[in-house]
């Protein structure tokens, strides 16, 4: 609940940080930037920040991000407040959340696998945190839409660092058990080595993560012309983009309860391929569809097939992941995530002022029904991970517990 409430803070602040600067600068290009300025180097220092989670106290590395974030949404809260057409120091503040995510996820993500205690709910649990992150970014996009229109951007950001609140709160109330620090004889760079050589020879791990890697760089980056498809397309305001934001929430909430209610042993595999022909489909009814009504009920049903390639991707590298590599591999799955969706944003801003924001949809749509044939080749060779927990992921809790 305190995680939920500090995310509907958060997805506030990012709907507001693109609109202001579009609203500033017309640029689509520019929105690229912005969302690169908060992805990339979460994407860098999560290769360091994944070999932390693994050496030191998950709980304490996380706490620590999330009062960092707390500062840095206080600093914005200023700048934009003191300095109302600062777009490069709304950059510059981005780049410095970027940094802080890219210790706050693997850590965060990591603990997630400490909470839950019969591994064999892992999938599920990951499901929930996903469908509270989407039911936030259903929520978020719509109030700051609102804000934006009646009370300005300050507010969105200044609601942003009291939502931090909540969620400090609610890791203070955590009671796990003591933490029990285990020796590491190797500096944290040869660490990171070993979980490069890990991932370079366990092949399923290494499929995963190379096809996240290509969906975040030519199909997740939709998002970033969003505020384009409001302004231009549709001539609407800033409620009309946080509701094209919030269309996006409803279709992933819906996918990640899906994906919650999925029993033990579905083939997640099976889905997640499945789920990328229904993300590209969804794109390309977007891309040119008619009326703004239809557009919300087209974007929404790409956003269902979206969440499969963030979830399921991140459940397969959870279970299947050696216990004391866990950190790593997460911090793999943030590379390959948000290192690649904001060069995709980069990408594709730079695209869309040659052939339109439009057919730029329309070709990441076609690009994620490529993918999803990728993803049904190898399905059909050969399972790419176990659809179950591996035997050992039970064995192994005492010491996912004190690493």
């Amino acid at each position: 609940m305190g995680q939920a409430l500090s995310l509907l803070g958060t997805w506030m602040q990012k709907t507001a940080v693109s609109w202001v600067v579009y609203s500033l600068t017309h640029s689509k290009l520019m929105l690229g930037v912005s969302v690169f300025a908060t992805l990339f180097p979460a994407a860098v220092f999560s290769l360091v920040g994944g070999g932390v989670a693994d050496r030191y106290n998950r709980y304490r590395v996380l706490l620590i991000t999330q009062v960092l974030s707390m500062v840095q949404a206080a600093l914005l809260t200023l700048t934009v407040y003191l300095q109302p057409n600062g777009v490069w120091s709304i950059i510059g503040l981005s780049v410095l959340l970027g940094i802080i995510n890219g210790f706050d996820v693997p850590a965060r993500q990591s603990l997630v696998h400490q909470l839950v205690e019969d591994k064999r709910d892992l999938p599920n649990a990951l499901a929930l945190n996903s469908s509270m992150v989407n039911l936030s970014k259903l929520l978020g996009p719509a109030v700051a839409g609102f804000a934006l229109e009646h009370i300005g951007a300050t507010a969105c950001f200044g609601a942003n660092t009291l939502s931090f609140i909540a969620v400090i709160g609610s890791l203070l109330a955590l009671r796990l058990p003591a933490y029990m620090a285990v020796p590491h004889t190797q500096p944290i760079l040869q660490e990171l080595r070993a979980g490069l050589r890990y991932l370079r020879t366990t092949p399923h791990i290494r499929f995963v993560v190379l096809m996240l890697a290509l969906v975040s760089l030519f199909a997740l980056p939709f998002t970033t012309l969003m505020p384009v498809y409001a302004k231009d397309v549709f001539g609407g305001t800033a409620t009309t983009f946080g509701l094209l934001d919030s269309a996006i929430g409803v279709g992933a909430f819906v996918g990640a309860l899906y994906l919650a209610s999925r029993p033990f042993g579905t083939n997640l595999n099976r889905v997640l391929t499945l789920n990328t022909f229904v993300f590209g489909i969804g794109l390309i009814l977007f891309s040119h569809a008619p009326t703004y009504w239809l557009a919300l009920l087209c974007i929404a049903i790409g956003a269902f097939g979206m969440m499969s390639q963030i979830t399921i991707s991140n459940t397969l590298l959870q279970t299947t992941a050696r216990p004391d590599m866990r950190g790593r591999v997460i911090s793999f799955y943030v590379l390959a995530y948000t290192g690649m969706v904001p060069l995709g944003s980069l990408l594709v801003g730079w695209i869309s002022q040659y052939i339109g924001v439009q057919n730029t949809v329309l070709v990441q749509g076609l690009a994620a029904l490529v993918l999803g044939a990728m993803h049904w080749r190898e399905l059909r060779k050969q399972p790419l991970a176990p659809t179950a927990l591996p035997p050992q992921a039970n064995a192994t809790q005492g010491l996912a517990l004190s690493s």
